[in-house]
């Protein structure tokens, strides 16, 4: 062959493979988009069940966790997605089973005016042996019962038993009877963990941190405190835990855990509308939990990460105080429920009923100078006090409502067993259509080797208008309707005290 055909023969080649070159790059820049679905870049891309859309991967360092007294938490998680320029579909797995998705919130952290969300679905149908069977209606599966007989054919019902159209017949088995279920493959819409599931559209390729907040139900927090008495029970050491109780359904790992001591307006239809009360981070500080005021509330601030499983209860100390200056009380309220109802009450016979009941109360302050002095949030205190031997025995507990700082808080352990009360109505009389007079005799009777006060509780419960005309001791005014006379008893004694009181309609 010539050389000049040779060189003919080349430059055809090389035109073909131009042309060639050029109609892949036009198809390439002429080409729609598609949806991309995104994997993690942390480590290799977990698919569900179905063999749908990979999940993004928790980073556990980012999870941060507010609970609430009141069944509720925000949780906040940020995991790294590796996105394509264009619109993605992206499963976020791990959420809590009792999200509410109305309160999700989304944005991009490492591109936050280029990315958006353009839908969001919550899927919730978690994979189960009855709903795979529903699934399957008119479908081929397999069984085998439990002494060993194998069943193949189509799934005519799974309501109660099981019926199979067989290539023999109908085929019914008891549900109790079967020991497995044999299906070819799991049926699409099943999940194994509830998920959201995005279309993300982004302006450009690469990995993004990508922030989640939203709100569930299923988690709650409440405070626990132990109080130990001394021998003659006028101290007192005290140590609060916080008790954290989780069945939302979600495990949250190496969490910032934060908790809010208050009574917080919630929508129960609309919970997405806590979300701006949790939108200030606070600083750091070097208790195991740090107390702050958050809005009209109190915040606690867990100073280490902290796991807390799903159907978990944990509990972390965040006080305690030791020489607390503590006052036994007892009180003798002889007709407890009875007060003014708004009208007037002239049965002589109502509010004429007697307890023997004296209760026992431990009274603390909580201020800085007794040792205390901090936001208690609500909770129960137990009281223990060491026998002769030094264990510990349970002697009352009590629950306490959120209390500020420099307030009183009294604990009812109990009733005195040694003390007893006796109220008796010694006199009623009308001295007009709108006048009433009754008389009362308390006595308190003190087995113990020592004396006691007790404080003396009566309530004018008949009307508004009242006046005490007559008593045998002076008296001090609790309320509108209450009054207290505090009565010393000698040991192995006793003391009364008598009253009379005039009701004008």
């Amino acid at each position: 062959m010539s050389t000049k055909i040779v060189s003919r023969l080349v430059r055809q080649l090389f035109l073909v493979v131009l042309v060639f070159v050029g109609a892949c790059s036009l198809v390439k820049e002429t080409s729609q988009p598609t949806p991309t679905t995104t994997t993690s870049s942390r480590r290799a891309p977990e698919t569900d069940s179905a063999g749908l859309i990979p999940s993004a991967q928790a980073q556990n360092e980012n999870m941060a966790l507010t609970v609430y007294n009141q069944d509720l938490a925000l949780v906040r998680d940020v995991r790294s997605l590796s996105l394509s320029a264009g619109v993605n579909e992206v499963r976020f797995a791990d959420v809590a089973e009792r999200i509410d998705p109305t309160s999700v919130h989304v944005r991009s952290l490492t591109d936050p005016t280029g990315t958006r969300i353009l839908e969001q679905n919550f899927d919730y149908d978690l994979v189960g042996s009855q709903k795979v069977l529903e699934k399957y209606i008119d479908r081929a599966i397999g069984l085998v019962t439990d002494d060993g007989t194998t069943y193949e054919g189509t799934l005519l019902s799974a309501q109660n038993d099981i019926v199979l159209q067989t290539e023999t017949g109908i085929v019914v088995v008891r549900r109790d009877a079967i020991r497995q279920f044999d299906f070819p493959e799991l049926p699409e819409g099943l999940i194994t963990r509830p998920s959201l599931v995005w279309l993300v559209e982004t302006e450009q390729t690469g990995e993004q941190d990508i922030e989640v907040t939203y709100m569930t139900g299923g988690i709650s927090w409440r405070a626990d405190y132990v109080v130990q008495l001394n021998e003659d029970d006028t101290q007192a050491d005290l140590n609060g835990w916080v008790t954290v109780e989780n069945q939302s359904g979600a495990t949250y790992e190496n969490a910032k855990l934060k908790l809010v001591a208050g009574d917080v307006n919630v929508v129960q239809e609309k919970l997405g509308v806590m979300r701006d009360v949790m939108a200030e981070e606070m600083a750091v500080a070097t208790p195991q939990v740090e107390e702050r005021q958050l809005f009209e509330y109190h915040l606690y601030d867990v100073q280490r990460p902290v796991t807390v499983r799903n159907n978990q209860t944990k509990q972390i100390e965040f006080t305690s105080a030791s020489g607390i200056n503590v006052e036994k009380i007892f009180v003798y309220d002889g007709a407890p429920g009875f007060g003014f109802y708004g009208y007037a009450i002239t049965d002589p016979s109502y509010g004429a009923s007697s307890t023997p009941d004296v209760n026992i109360y431990l009274d603390m302050a909580n201020s800085e100078e007794n040792g205390l002095g901090i936001p208690l949030p609500a909770g129960r205190v137990r009281v223990y006090k060491a026998d002769v031997d030094g264990t510990l025995q349970f002697i009352g507990e009590d629950e306490i409502d959120h209390t500020p700082r420099d307030e009183q808080v009294r604990l009812r352990l109990g009733n005195a067993f040694d003390i007893v009360g006796e109220r008796r109505q010694t006199n009623f009389r009308k001295l007009g259509d709108d006048v009433i007079e009754e008389s009362f005799e308390i006595t308190i009777r003190n087995h113990k080797d020592e004396a006691v006060e007790v404080r003396v509780v009566e309530h004018m419960f008949r009307w508004s208008e009242w006046e005490i005309t007559r008593e045998s001791a002076e008296h001090t005014k609790l309320d509108q309707g209450t009054v207290e006379w505090r009565v010393n008893v000698p040991a192995n004694g006793e003391a009364t005290v008598t009253y009379t009181v005039r009701y004008e309609f």
